[in-house]
């Protein structure tokens, strides 16, 4: 174990095998890094030991001097504290989370032929997000262009990759546009699109055009990316929910709606009666409007903040046994 003070030692032995989130300080008493785990005893030792594993812990390890935690009732709860810690605290060494004002859209742009596909700040009329990744998606832009002007026959699209992309006349730009809009806004028709773009990728490996292959793979990839910025948990997002979750005290009962946890209760035995009750309140939080718990502090939940929670949310969700969700 490095050389740390007696005090933080003592901390480190006292810490509960527990789900929460830990916090750690440095010398001037600034939180520098904010973290979660399902045992924090096991979880904030680790940073301690002789040979961490991350190259992030070895740089950060000599400036902690300190580390607090809060013990939560479930996992999912520790998950979006450390959300909404990180944003609002925005600590140094936490790299995830903290930056989403720095979020974007995908935009089909209207008169550009050049670039058929922008990146936007703000949502816009025709854009889709937001994304996380600025330069992800400024790649994935980049690699379309090798495939404009995408026609629609009867029953499946028409594209060809070109090695230096194509300049579009404006009756091209406007297909190319609206076929763009369809995939964006049309599952079927993207899935569609996908296949098409499979096949092509699977016809030129077959002819050993092994370099052509790997764009279609690249921009296959980006479309996976893109549709899950766009749709990603939709099925979850448009049901209500009830969870429960075992927790030392007994069960844990949430009850969620369009991808914010709207009420939640302790019991230390659950009954069927009780399971009524909750619902009937969940039903009523539901009815008022903007009351939520995914952010426990004073946090204004935008939609570029709202994906990190959403993301955590439908998640932890889909990693619960089948026995612990209920779709309402």
């Amino acid at each position: 174990m490095p050389d740390i003070t007696n005090e933080l030692k003592e901390k480190l032995n006292n810490l509960p095998a527990l789900p929460g989130i830990y916090k750690f300080y440095d010398g001037s008493g600034n939180i520098i890094y904010i973290g979660k785990s399902k045992c924090l005893k096991n979880r904030v030792r680790s940073y301690f030991m002789k040979s961490p594993k991350w190259e992030k812990v070895k740089k950060m390890i000599c400036f902690i001097q300190d580390v607090e935690y809060i013990v939560t009732d479930t996992h999912l709860e520790a998950r979006l504290l450390e959300c909404e810690l990180i944003k609002t605290i925005k600590p140094y060494f936490n790299a995830q989370m903290k930056n989403d004002q720095r979020y974007v859209y995908l935009k089909v742009a209207e008169n550009n032929s050049y670039n058929p596909l922008t990146v936007v700040a703000e949502r816009k009329e025709a854009s889709f997000g937001p994304f996380r990744s600025r330069y992800t998606l400024l790649d994935i832009i980049n690699s379309f262009k090798n495939i404009y002007p995408i026609k629609k026959s009867s029953q499946t699209y028409l594209f060809d990759y070109h090695l230096i992309p194509l300049s579009l006349t404006i009756d091209e730009f406007e297909e190319n546009r609206k076929n763009l809009l369809d995939l964006l806004t049309d599952s079927l028709k993207f899935d569609l699109f996908l296949s098409e773009l499979e096949l092509k990728m699977t016809e030129a490996a077959s002819f050993f055009k092994y370099e052509t292959a790997s764009m279609y793979r690249d921009i296959i990839n980006g479309l996976k990316y893109i549709k899950h910025g766009i749709s990603a948990y939709e099925n979850l997002l448009n049901r209500n929910i009830l969870l429960k979750i075992p927790y030392p005290g007994g069960i844990k009962l949430f009850y969620i709606s369009n991808g914010f946890i709207l009420y939640k209760e302790t019991f230390t035995i659950v009954k069927a009666k009780d399971i009524r009750a909750f619902i009937q309140k969940g039903i009523y939080r539901m009815n008022i409007s903007g009351t939520h718990l995914n952010s426990n502090i004073d946090l204004e939940i935008t939609e570029k903040k709202q994906i990190d929670f959403r993301d955590i949310l439908c998640s932890e969700i889909l990693a619960l046994p089948e026995d612990m969700v209920i779709l309402l």
